[in-house]
Formats: structure tokens, sequence, C-alpha cells
């Protein structure tokens, strides 16, 4: 049992604690850190954490094993960094960080300093998307062209905190809340992105936001990809992988729509899975040694890289081409 730190104790620091403790087996949570103590006192009792208001308490106390990063996305790197230099594996909520330099900087700091580092990208534990995945590797797509994938949820109405409104916290608007799990299914399933071009409009902006984004990718490997993403519309995701013998779909958590030539359709439902404390567990099994962790770092870089570009694209309103620096 790994026994671990969180720090954040926000919205989404909440639902960690709601799936890991006492629910795994592999790992628990015993400090916490949160800048509102007295606010987070309640939860902090109830799940039977240590409170402080400051990351250094969780590194120097030598019953914390890892750490898990819950806060705001500018403070990534710096804290991941931190971490590193003290000894302990880290988990960090996505994204990773806001710029390709800052992600490589956190990702070589854990290698230097020899611990793990875990990402929060908890669709990569969906049974739909391990299936799609499973389907792309083994060939039976024939040569793959083309892959899509479009994520909406209304969780940024829901769910405001006001740090989450801030320009230089969501750059690329739904990019940071449901885009970059896209991101990280393209990286996985098609390799690093060479190019990006990208549309965004807003008809309301925070704290209450309508707007839309959708962006067109070119892959190093020379496949398309088309994403897009919807704030404040109902839940809805689908990753699409194109191939020139058949096409496979993951729709939602548990289902795969398999597409053959001559028109044969398969549909594929699996039982519901709770991703969340599946890659809490997978953390927990690359820190003590049992697996590799699933998500590289070569990846973990490559989607924030092409993240850096959608949000430049927005800018700029003009195709970018993704730092490899």
């Amino acid at each position: 049992m790994i026994e671990a730190a969180l720090v954040g104790l926000g919205w989404w620091g909440k639902n960690i604690l709601k799936a890991v403790q006492g629910r795994s087996d592999k790992l628990r949570f015993i400090h916490g850190v949160s800048k509102e103590i007295g606010d987070a006192r309640p939860l902090a009792d109830q799940h039977g954490l240590k409170l402080s208001s400051e990351l250094d308490a969780v590194l120097d106390d030598a019953r914390v094993k890892a750490v898990v990063l819950a806060t705001p996305h500018s403070l990534h790197a710096d804290q991941i960094v931190r971490i590193a230099a003290a000894g302990k594996p880290v988990f960090c909520e996505k994204p990773l960080a806001l710029k390709r330099s800052d992600a490589a900087r956190a990702v070589n700091a854990c290698a230097k300093a020899g611990v793990i580092l875990g990402v929060g990208q908890n669709k990569r534990f969906w049974p739909s998307m391990e299936a799609l995945r499973a389907v792309v590797t083994i060939g039976v797509l024939g040569r793959v062209m083309h892959v899509e994938g479009h994520y909406s949820n209304d969780n940024s109405s829901q769910h405001f905190a006001s740090w989450r409104a801030l320009a230089n916290e969501t750059p690329g608007a739904g990019m940071t809340g449901t885009g970059i799990h896209i991101l990280d299914a393209f990286v996985n399933l098609a390799g690093p992105v060479a190019e990006v071009q990208t549309q965004f409009i807003s008809t309301k902006p925070d704290p209450d936001p309508r707007d839309t984004i959708s962006v067109l990718f070119r892959f190093d490997n020379g496949m398309s990809g088309l994403l897009g993403a919807v704030r404040a519309s109902p839940f809805y995701w689908r990753v699409h992988v194109f191939g020139d013998q058949a096409s496979a779909e993951a729709l939602g958590e548990t289902q795969l729509v398999f597409r053959h030539r001559g028109g044969k359709t398969d549909i594929r439902n699996f039982p519901p899975r709770d991703s969340l404390r599946a890659e809490f567990d997978a953390f927990a099994d690359a820190v003590s040694g049992r697996a590799p962790y699933p998500i590289t770092p070569a990846e973990m870089v490559d989607t924030i890289g092409a993240f850096e570009a959608i949000t430049r694209s927005i800018e700029t309103h003009a195709p970018v081409r993704v730092s490899t620096l």
C-alpha cells in the first residue's frame, strides 16, 4: 500500500478522494494540503488526513511515499520539480503543463531523480478506449489514415472555481478541461502531432462560458485528424479511427463500434469501470515496480506540445507547427 499526499482539496481533489480512499488496495491518502484550512478540515477529518497549508509539509513528511497534485494548472511544472527533488513519485492532474518546455522540464526532473511521474488522463482507462487501442495495435483496420475525436461536457458551468476563468490558467478555453483528453488519445493512437489549425468561437465568456473549439491535425506519420469540444454542452465522447480496411469508434466509456468493409457493423459493449481508481492503481503499480506506467514521458511531452500549438493557433488564426524544443 502506497501512502500518499493529496495537494489540492477542491472539486477535483474531492473526486479523487472519493475514488481512492478506502476503495483502492494499492494507494491511500494520509496527508492533505489546502490553502483553505478551515474549509478543508471536515473533509480531512472524514478521510483521516493530516492537514497542512503548504507543499513543503508533505515533502518533509517521511511517511508520504508519493504526492498527487490537484492544483491550478500553472503551478504544476514547478511543483513537480520540487517533489522530484525531494525523491518522491508524483501524479499530476491534467494538463501536465501549459507549455511544452515546462512539460519537458517536469519529465526531465523526474527522470533525473529516478521517480515515477503519472498524469491524470483517466480516459485512457475507459474500457472503450482500451479496446480501441487494442484494435489499432493489432492492425485489423488496415492502413490507418485519419482520427476524429469529440469531448464535450457541462462541468465548466457546474463546477466553477474562480482560478479556472483566468487566461493564464485556461488557455484554449475548453482544451484544459475536455480537449486535453482527446489530445492524449490522439498522441497514444497516432503519435506526435506535426501541425494544427484551430477555430475558436465564443458567444458568452467565463464564468459560465458558451464556446466551441475545432482543430485540424497533421501528424508526423502523415495521418490527419479532427477534434471538437463544446463547453456547456451535455456529456458526449467519441474517438474514431479510420483505416482503409475498417474503422473503429469508441463511444462513451463502454462501447466500441467496429465498421467493416461491405457494411457489416459489430457493436461491443463492456462493463463499466472506475477509471479514476484504475489510473491511481496503475500509478501505485508503477511506484511499487509491479508494472510500467502506461503513459510514457514522451507522450506526456508530445501532448502538451500539441496543446501549446493549439493555443497559439487560436491567437494567430493560422496553422502552427508543433515545437520540438
